[in-house]
């Protein structure tokens, strides 16, 4: 039976898991209305994914939403804000039941756990698409952003960076890891990252400055200390890396994932002298280690990397949406 986009729209997006007390109107109406809580701003994220570019044509309609999601909760984690409301604008090729039934209802079980609401949106045809935005709310003159390093902050990183690269390796057959439940482990990292949302939140009385990783330590890095206004240095000795992904490639192999590979969604921030004491405290109980992997530096030393001790050269860049 042919389904046009209203009764699309009804039978697998307008089902309303988690009723928000803040949403006045939602989906059914020109616009949504929402009642912002009193004494927080509005924080809002924008993505595009695009087959081919950010998704494999291959992949689980159930991985995408969660993925889909995940992606855009991980920009409110890097502000310590608290999600709460999307809408997603979709073009599908065809409409595929069984393929929408999946995307729906894994995008519906994420959003009840993050206690969000879908609000509104749009579907089109055309070639596989979706963009999402995505609303929150941080306290007032809270929120963490990426102007706040100072010379003398400490750099961190939580989980370990360079999983989803080596995870997207292998889905493209690039990479061959025999042991099953590494490969399953690393392969998860790439279809279902774990935004950081509860340490975003636990930072804002502690970090000076904070961004997600989606396109690798050395961009996202990079975007810290322009907006900041300061340079770094990073020692690779001391960089995170999984045992799962150190068993099947080299180290240095491994170390360029972790600071180009993109797509881990882990955050980076850093912290003053002051408050390093309470890190301990304020996130041990998160579940995600969290390790110091430089300073910052004035803005005249750039972003350096030492290993060993010593000084090191390298020619590795970020993921690049137009590369």
């Amino acid at each position: 039976m042919a389904c046009g986009e209203f009764s699309l729209i009804a039978r697998y997006f307008d089902r309303v898991r988690t009723s928000r007390l803040d949403v006045e109107t939602g989906i059914g109406d020109d616009c949504a209305l929402l009642n912002i809580p009193e004494k927080q701003t509005l924080a809002i994220s924008t993505d595009t994914l695009v087959c081919g570019r950010h998704f494999l044509p291959d992949i689980d309609p159930a991985d995408l939403a969660y993925k889909a999601l995940a992606v855009n909760v991980s920009d409110l984690a890097a502000m310590g804000a608290d999600p709460a409301w999307l809408t997603l604008a979709l073009t599908l090729p065809e409409v595929d039941e069984p393929w929408l039934e999946a995307f729906s209802d894994a995008l519906f079980e994420q959003l009840n756990y993050y206690d969000m609401q879908l609000i509104g949106g749009d579907t089109t045809a055309g070639p596989l698409s979706m963009t999402l935005a995505i609303h929150g709310y941080v306290p007032a003159g809270r929120a963490l952003k990426r102007s706040g390093a100072k010379p003398g902050d400490w750099i961190y990183v939580t989980g370990t960076p360079g999983d989803s690269a080596a995870g997207l390796a292998i889905l493209q057959d690039r990479l061959t890891v025999n042991d099953t439940d590494d490969a399953a482990y690393l392969v998860k990292r790439h279809l279902r990252p774990t935004p950081r949302i509860l340490h975003g939140q636990a930072l804002r009385e502690r970090a000076s400055s904070a961004i997600d990783l989606s396109d690798g330590l050395i961009s996202d890095l990079g975007h810290i200390l322009k907006a900041s206004g300061v340079g770094a240095r990073v020692d690779l000795d001391l960089f995170p890396l999984s045992e799962q992904l150190l068993r099947h490639v080299e180290p240095e192999q491994a170390l360029r994932w972790a600071l180009s590979g993109g797509e881990d969604y882990e955050l980076c921030f850093t912290v003053p002298e002051l408050n390093r004491g309470t890190l301990d405290v304020a996130l041990a109980h998160l579940g995600a280690k969290f390790t110091c992997i430089g300073q910052i530096m004035p803005e005249s030393e750039g972003l350096k990397f030492v290993k060993d001790g010593a000084p090191v050269t390298l020619d590795w860049k970020g993921y690049d949406h137009f590369g």
